[in-house]
């Protein structure tokens, strides 16, 4: 299961899948879970007064759904993930939004100390149903090279 080092090479892209639709259940819940006190993300009428005229996902779960959508080729035998380089939103997601992520891998670099092992540098994206990119993030993979 899952992909080891030898399985990467930069430029290399993943269509990630099945998508995830959010629901107002999800939203809600984890919203009130982690403590987020903003009420865009649970007060509809509060929310409706605001630029988007509705609730908002909140961003972190956003960012839970995509990266989680990725585990299964890039990370599910990763030893460690190293680095949330960054993180950035690019566009609101809504209640009823359904969630795809893609993934461009931009290095493999060995161990310098393992032989075992090394890091897996990668660009995820996720997108919306009408394709419109809402979050981009980078991050580094500590990842095992295949059994011998």
């Amino acid at each position: 299961m899952g992909n080891y080092f030898e399985d990467f090479h930069p430029g290399q892209s993943f269509k990630h899948w099945p998508g995830r639709t959010i629901t107002e259940f999800d939203n809600t819940w984890f919203t009130l879970m982690t403590m987020n006190t903003n009420p865009l993300h649970f007060d509809a009428a509060y929310a409706a007064k605001s630029q988007h005229g509705q609730r908002l996902v909140n961003g972190l779960l956003v960012i839970a759904i995509v990266t989680g959508m990725t585990v299964k080729d890039i990370s599910e035998n990763a030893i460690a993930n190293l680095e949330y380089e960054s993180i950035r939103h690019t566009a609101p997601s809504f209640h009823g939004d359904t969630l795809y992520a893609e993934t461009t891998v931009i290095d493999v670099t060995p161990s310098k100390t393992k032989s075992d092992r090394g890091v897996v540098y990668v660009e995820t994206r996720g997108l919306n149903q009408n394709g419109e990119v809402v979050l981009v993030l980078r991050r580094k993979v500590l990842v095992p090279r295949r059994p011998a």
